[in-house]
């Protein structure tokens, strides 16, 4: 029997039908990205699930992607993104990593245990906010801890709105406060590291064991990698669920607007400093050294702050400079064809 998967619980809206013409809306149907291999896709539509060969001339699609097919099923083209989470490949690579599209809410995930850290969850927050996305901060293995509400209590401090929730990813009812974004059409990913219990969460959300989990180690309570691909599932509250491997690098590339968002308070300080370039170090004026003087702010997110804005300058501009370039090279080999083809009509 074939499953039917009305486009509304599928994550589809009126910012995706807009971009339909007539003739798009009559010949081609819409279909979801929902999973990623070397050289496939699996897609989710209206007639079900699918399966689509990944070919050159389509363009970089990552999970939670939306495209258009024929009734043949092959891609026609791909819709333009409403958000898109990517970092800076791992390594020396230069070159941009796409992790997820099109996806509303993000549960940063943060285990309660010695691998807590305020500088990552503000690496994050600068990654959703650069995206577009709303994030929430889901502090995980609350049985594993003698006092969360310190820890709660320090994540706030980052962002009085900022909405943070803390949970026991293997009791049902400590999950149900995710409920609220879990409805059904709303798109939420878990980012976080390694052992947070991301796929623990997933399986107690879709009531399987659909990923695979084991434990932190017990030396540093680091985590051993369980999920090797990312790929979205279906939730009985009608939403969508990406889960994602733990990422132990994830260096920001053309997160400028995201930072600004994510550290408002140090960015609206810098607005008063005597040098519209200050560096915020030892220049006279500095309102932000006047902020920490005087305990507005503390020296771990100050120093947190300049280290991620200079990580995502430097890896903006080399990845702009490698795009200019492709461009550069690109042209050349339009030109090199353009020639070529000149040369042989002046041949007939």
């Amino acid at each position: 029997m074939t499953t039917i998967y009305p486009l509304s619980q599928l994550g589809w809206s009126t910012f995706f039908q807009q971009q339909l013409s007539l003739d798009e809306c009559s010949d081609y149907f819409p279909a979801r990205v929902v999973a990623q291999h070397r050289s496939r896709l699996a897609i989710l539509c209206e007639t079900g699930e699918h399966s689509l060969n990944i070919h050159p001339k389509m363009p970089i699609l990552t999970v939670g992607d939306w495209l258009l097919l024929d009734r043949q099923n092959d891609f026609y083209r791909a819709l333009d993104r409403q958000t898109l989470f990517s970092r800076k490949a791992p390594g020396s690579k230069v070159a941009e990593q796409l992790i997820a599209a099109n996806v509303d809410t993000v549960l940063i995930s943060v285990a309660l245990n010695n691998d807590f850290s305020l500088n990552r969850i503000e690496r994050y927050l600068a990654l959703v906010k650069a995206a577009g996305a709303n994030a929430l901060v889901v502090l995980t293995k609350a049985d594993l801890c003698l006092s969360p509400d310190d820890y709660l209590q320090q994540v706030q401090a980052l962002d009085p709105l900022l909405i943070v929730e803390v949970v026991n990813a293997l009791e049902p009812e400590s999950l149900k406060k995710l409920a609220p974004w879990c409805m059904q059409g709303n798109t939420i990913a878990l980012l976080g590291s390694s052992g947070v219990g991301k796929s623990t969460i997933v399986n107690s959300l879709l009531h399987s064991d659909t990923q695979i989990t084991s434990s932190a180690r017990a030396a540093d309570d680091k985590g051993r990698h369980t999920t090797t691909g990312r790929s979205l599932h279906l939730l009985d509250a009608g939403g969508l669920i990406l889960d994602t491997p733990g990422m132990r690098e994830i260096q920001l590339v053309d997160c400028e607007a995201g930072l600004e968002a994510a550290f408002s308070d140090v960015e609206r300080l810098a607005m008063n400093c005597r040098y519209s370039d200050c560096q915020h170090n030892n220049e006279p004026d500095c309102a932000v050294q006047l902020a920490l003087s005087q305990g507005l702010i503390d020296q771990r997110r100050l120093n947190n702050y300049l280290k991620l804005s200079r990580e995502q300058e430097r890896n903006s501009a080399t990845l702009a400079e490698k795009r200019s370039k492709e461009r550069s090279q690109s042209r050349y080999y339009r030109s090199v064809q353009e020639g070529s083809r000149q040369r042989k009509k002046g041949l007939k």
